[in-house]
C-alpha cells in the first residue's frame, strides 16, 4: 500500500479531512457558501492535501537519490526540492484563493455603493412623539459595562460557595426587564477544572445591575450546561453549530425572559450584497441552556421578551454605509455631500471597555417593552457638533432619523466633566431625554474607582446649560429651574379653573417623595387634597379638626394652591 502511487495522495486526503474536521469542531465556521470562514477552511485544507502528498511523494524521491552516486546526491536534492513546491502543484489552493478575493472584491462598497445605503430603512421621526416625557429617566439605562461589571463583582464578593468557582461574565447584555431598563451577564466558568468539578450540576445563577438605582443582584436559577464558558459539545457556540450546520449566526448573547429564565440568543445574519457582502438579520436562535432546548425564529415572529437581535454594533454600521454611500461611493471619497455618519467615542488611555477606539457608541432607552439604541449622527468633516440622532429597535431593527442640531456626545460629556473638574470625574457615555421639548443628553459622572458620584444633564442645542447633582430627580429639577420651567407652576388641568372649598380636616399626612415634603389633608368627605409643603408652610400648622378654606386646581387627588 505504502508503495502504491495512490497512497501520497490518500494519505494528503487524510490530512485535509483531519483539517476540515478540527477546523469545524473548533472554529465553528457555518457550512455556507457566503461564509468566509468556510471557504478559507476549504483552502487550507486544500494546502495541507498538496503539503502531505508532496512531502511522501518527495521522501521516495530521497530514497532513490540515497542509492545514486554520491556526485549526483546534491544535484538531484536540489532538484527534489524545488520540484516539492513547485506552483504547478498548488493550483487548486492557488485557484481557490483567487476566488475567494474576486468574491470579496465583488461584493465591495466601490461596486455596491446603492446596495449598501439601502440595507436599512431609516425614517424620520417625530421627536417630541417619539421620545415623550413619559419616557423618563427610569427608562434610560444610564450605567456602562465597567461600572456594571464592578457592581456585579461586588454583588458575589460576598457569596463565598459562589465567587469561589464562578466569576461573572465580562459581557453584559442591556435588555429591558417587566418594562424598566437591566444589564444582565451569566456566571462563566473560573476555568477548566472549575467547569470539571460543576459541569453536573451546571451554572446555578446569573446578576442583574439596575442602571436606575445602581446596585447588584445575584439570580439563582436551574444549572445551565451549555453556556460558552464550558467546553468540548456543551459550549454554546459549538452546540448550536451541531444543531444548525449551515446557518451563520453571531452575537450570542445572554438574556432573561419575563420571569427571570435565562437564554441565550443569537442573530441570524445573512450576506445580501456579493457572496461574503451586505449583513442584515433574518432571524434568531434561542437557545435554553438549562435543557438544550433550541427554537429558530424569523424577524417577524420573534417573542417580545427578546431583546437583542439587531445588536447596536451592527445598526451602526448598517447606518454608516447609508449615511456615506447613498449618493455614491465616489461621493464619499470626494466630494462628500451629505455624508454621515454615527458618534465615534474615544476611549480613556485606561479603559479597557474598548479595544481598538474610536468605536462607535450608543445609549440605551426603554421603550414600549423594546430597547432602543440612541446615537448620535455627524458630518464626516468630523466638527464637534451632530446634525441629528438615530434611535433603533435592536428587536426588529425599526430606526428613525432626527434631525436636531446640537452638541455632539463628546462635547457633552466635556462640558459635563467641567462642572467638576476639580473632582476629576469622567462622563458615561450619554443618552437622550425630552424635558418640556427640550433635547437632553443625560450621563453620569464617575470617579477614578468607577462608582457613580453624581448625575449630569447637558442641553443638546445649547451645551453650555449643564446641571449636575447627586440624583437623576434632583439633577433634572435644577435643569427645569436653568431653562426657566417650574413643575410648581403647571397646573394638573389646563383647562380647570381654580375653585374654593371650606373642609374640615379629617386627618393629616407627611410624605417625602423625591427629597420634597408633601402634606395630604384628608377631608370629612374623604377627598384627598395635597400641597407641596415648601410652598405652603402655614399648612404646618394644620391639625386634625380645623376648618380651612382651600383654592383648588385638578381631580382624584386635588392639588392645594392656596390654604386659609
Amino acid at each position: 500500500m505504502k508503495d502504491s502511487k495512490a497512497f501520497p495522495y490518500i494519505m494528503g486526503g487524510i490530512g485535509a479531512l483531519a483539517v476540515l474536521l478540527i477546523g469545524f469542531y473548533f472554529f465553528c465556521p457555518a457550512i455556507n457558501l457566503q461564509s468566509l470562514g468556510f471557504w478559507v477552511l476549504i483552502d487550507i485544507a486544500l494546502i495541507v492535501f498538496t503539503l502531505v502528498s508532496r512531502l511522501i511523494i518527495g521522501s521516495r524521491q530521497q530514497v532513490v537519490i540515497e542509492k545514486k552516486p554520491k556526485f549526483m546526491k546534491s544535484i538531484l536534492a536540489d532538484r527534489a526540492a524545488s520540484a516539492m513546491f513547485a506552483p504547478k502543484y498548488y493550483i487548486a489552493p492557488l485557484i481557490l484563493t483567487g476566488l475567494i478575493i474576486f468574491m470579496a472584491i465583488i461584493g465591495a462598497t466601490v461596486f455596491n455603493a446603492k446596495g449598501y445605503a439601502d440595507i436599512i430603512e431609516v425614517k424620520d421621526g417625530d421627536f417630541q412623539k417619539d421620545i415623550a416625557e413619559s419616557v423618563g429617566t427610569d427608562s434610560i439605562a444610564l450605567m456602562d459595562t465597567a461600572s456594571a461589571q464592578m457592581l456585579g463583582d461586588r454583588e458575589i464578593g460576598a457569596l463565598s460557595d459562589v465567587v469561589s468557582q464562578y466569576d461573572v461574565s465580562r459581557d453584559y447584555s442591556q435588555i429591558d426587564y417587566n418594562g424598566k431598563p437591566i444589564k444582565v451577564a451569566p456566571l462563566n466558568y473560573a476555568g477548566f477544572f472549575k467547569w470539571l468539578n460543576n459541569k453536573g450540576r451546571g451554572i446555578t445563577g446569573y446578576v442583574t445591575v439596575d442602571p436606575v438605582s445602581m446596585s447588584g443582584t445575584f439570580c439563582k436559577c436551574e444549572g445551565m450546561i451549555y453556556t460558552p464558558s464550558t467546553y468540548f459539545g456543551e459550549d454554546a457556540t459549538r452546540y448550536l453549530r451541531m444543531k444548525y450546520p449551515t446557518l451563520m449566526f453571531e452575537n450570542l448573547h445572554f438574556e432573561i425572559n419575563e420571569e427571570g429564565k435565562p437564554y441565550y440568543v443569537a442573530s441570524i445574519v445573512d450576506k445580501t450584497i456579493g457572496v461574503f457582502g451586505g449583513k442584515t438579520v433574518s432571524g434568531c436562535i434561542v437557545l435554553d441552556p438549562v435543557s438544550g432546548e433550541t427554537t429558530k425564529y424569523d424577524v417577524e415572529s420573534i417573542p417580545r421578551w427578546i431583546d437583542v437581535v439587531f445588536y447596536g454594533n451592527l445598526i451602526c454600521e448598517q447606518y454608516n454605509w447609508h449615511g456615506m454611500y447613498q449618493n455614491g461611493f465616489f461621493n464619499s471619497i470626494f466630494a462628500k455631500k451629505d455624508c454621515k455618519q454615527v458618534t465615534t467615542y474615544t476611549a480613556p488611555e485606561d479603559d479597557e471597555t474598548f479595544d481598538t477606539p474610536p468605536v462607535s457608541d450608543f445609549g440605551y432607552i426603554a421603550k414600549d417593552g423594546d430597547i432602543w439604541i440612541y446615537t448620535g449622527i455627524t458630518s464626516v468633516n468630523g466638527d464637534s457638533s451632530n446634525i441629528g440622532f438615530l434611535l433603533a429597535n435592536e428587536r426588529t431593527g425599526e430606526s428613525r432619523y432626527y434631525a436636531i442640531a446640537g452638541a455632539d456626545e463628546k462635547s457633552a460629556m466635556a462640558a459635563a466633566e467641567g462642572e467638576v473638574q476639580e473632582k476629576g470625574y469622567q462622563a458615561s457615555f450619554p443618552s437622550l431625554i425630552n424635558i418640556e421639548g427640550h433635547p437632553t443628553y443625560i450621563m453620569v459622572l464617575k470617579d477614578s474607582g468607577g462608582l457613580v458620584k453624581l448625575y449630569a444633564t447637558v442641553n443638546v442645542e445649547q451645551y453650555n446649560i449643564v446641571t449636575t447633582a447627586p440624583t437623576q430627580t434632583e439633577c433634572i429639577e435644577k435643569y427645569k429651574e436653568i431653562l426657566g420651567i417650574k413643575d410648581d407652576d403647571k397646573e394638573p388641568d389646563a383647562e380647570a379653573e381654580a375653585v374654593t372649598k371650606t373642609v374640615e380636616i379629617l386627618a393629616l399626612r407627611y410624605i417625602d417623595i423625591d427629597g420634597n415634603t408633601y402634606i395630604y389633608l384628608i377631608d370629612t368627605e374623604e377627598t384627598i387634597y395635597k400641597a407641596k409643603a415648601s410652598k405652603n408652610e402655614n399648612m404646618l400648622l394644620l391639625k386634625e379638626g380645623d376648618k380651612v378654606v382651600l383654592t383648588l386646581k385638578g381631580s382624584d387627588i386635588v392639588e392645594c394652591k392656596e390654604v386659609e
